[in-house]
């Protein structure tokens, strides 16, 4: 391999030549950033391929044609300069216009040799990425350049063999994506129906105010009719998170040194990073029932809930979709028979109230104590049975899109070098993507 190019198809080209290679830096102030306006896309918002709006920036439009040399266009494709520099991302119709920020670098062919979304899964290739990483600038943290990507041969066939490869490769992507959104409308019915019920009082204040039911009529009788002198439903407590479990526990790490706790291992072992996930239905890591034995890690079942608790993950929320253990960076509570949406949705809703409550100077920490203790809202076991029935099914519909999603990917990262190299045959592979479908 040189330059990041396997024995592929004969026909290659350096990406100094095929494409123009921007390394931008926008030179943008803190003041320069507003709350709505054009996105300004930056290293951290380049997620699994696509440009995550979470925490986008915004600068004015103003500013944005004034910068009018930095804005990017359709089939562009992304880099990080820093940290991560081999993932990327195709910029999109969505994304044409918007500001290629501090800290990227700009990709944009000149040649109607290559596709773009050829270009994008070929600089996925295992090879290529790890070319980059080989020969990145810095020590500490390494460093993307364009002299570097220049370098980078990319390796094609045919126009519309390029075109077939990425079809079958973005038809997978496609599927992921939808999958992605679906959760994300998932997600917001049960968030809105938890905040209705639970943050609101909705039915209650409506009860108040002589609206008329907006739920079935054996449902709506549950609400209590008015909000007691503490401004919550009469009846409903203010009580402890652990009253709604049946335990809440840490777990533990078997001693690293100890070969024979992880080799070969078949226990899902869950870490507190992983707990970004959200939703869990397999671990980056597994040990053997030798370190399960010999350490404080512990069985946790499906359905619990489990918060990171120590550094930068302190207060992350996830749902476990299968049963794991876990290491002693995370508090796993196990709910009772009809309480696990309901904690799952209380503690995302609280996510900043408790990540406020870590402490420590060099680390913010929380702990097995804090989370028992945490202050809850706690209503009447009907009520808390009729939530987990309608919105359980929500969350299973969430975890089966997030498990098919992961078989695409896997499938996705296997055709992948195949159909580069031309092991399969496109005809092959368009029938194990049809079989996947």
């Amino acid at each position: 391999m040189k330059n990041g190019r396997p024995v592929l198809y004969p026909t290659y080209v350096m990406l100094m030549e095929a494409s123009k290679l921007v390394l931008y830096g926008t030179q943008l102030h803190a003041s320069d950033y507003v709350t709505s306006g054009v996105p300004c896309i930056m290293p951290q918002d380049i997620i699994d391929g696509k440009i995550s709006t979470g925490k986008i920036a915004y600068i004015s439009e103003e500013n944005a044609n004034r910068l009018s040399n930095f804005r990017l266009a359709q089939n562009d494709i992304i880099y990080p300069r820093r940290g991560d520099i081999t993932k990327h991302a195709l910029i999109t119709s969505r994304e044409n216009g918007w500001l290629c920020g501090t800290g990227c670098l700009r990709i944009r062919l000149n040649t109607s040799s290559i596709l773009p979304q050829y270009l994008y899964y070929y600089l996925t290739l295992p090879h290529v990425k790890e070319w980059i990483s080989q020969n990145s600038v810095g020590a500490t943290m390494p460093h993307l350049n364009t002299s570097l990507v220049g370098q980078i041969s990319v390796s094609y066939p045919t126009y519309d063999e390029q075109h077939t490869i990425a079809s079958i490769l973005g038809s997978l992507d496609d599927k992921i994506e939808l999958n992605r959104r679906t959760n994300e409308t998932l997600e917001a019915m049960a968030r809105a129906l938890f905040r209705d019920w639970f943050v609101d009082f909705g039915p209650t204040r409506a009860k108040m105010a002589g609206e008329a039911p907006y739920l079935a009529p054996e449902l709506w009788e549950l609400f209590p009719g008015r909000l007691d002198n503490e401004g919550k439903p009469e009846g409903w407590k203010i009580g402890e998170l652990h009253e709604l479990t049946i335990n809440i526990c840490n777990g533990g790490t078997p001693k690293r040194t100890k070969s024979s706790y992880w080799e070969n291992g078949d226990i899902p072992w869950l870490t507190s990073g992983e707990v970004r996930k959200q939703y869990i239905s397999e671990t980056e890591n597994h040990i053997t029932n030798e370190g399960l034995e010999n350490s404080s890690a512990k069985w946790i079942p499906a359905g619990s809930i489990v918060i990171a608790l120590y550094g930068a993950t302190a207060g992350e929320v996830g749902l476990t979709a299968t049963k794991m253990t876990t290491n002693q960076a995370i508090s796993s509570l196990i709910p009772k028979g009809i309480g696990k949406s309901y904690i799952f949705l209380h503690m995302l809703h609280s996510k900043v109230n408790l990540a406020n409550k870590a402490t420590g100077s060099a680390q913010q920490n929380l702990s097995k104590n804090l989370i028992e203790t945490f202050e809850t809202l706690i209503p009447n076991d009907k009520i808390l049975y009729e939530f987990e029935n309608k919105t359980s099914l929500l969350f299973d519909k969430i975890i089966k899109n997030f498990d098919e999603s992961h078989i695409l990917a896997q499938l996705r990262d296997l055709l992948l070098p195949k159909l580069m190299s031309g092991e399969i045959s496109i005809r092959d592979a368009e029938k194990m993507v049809e079989d996947a479908a």
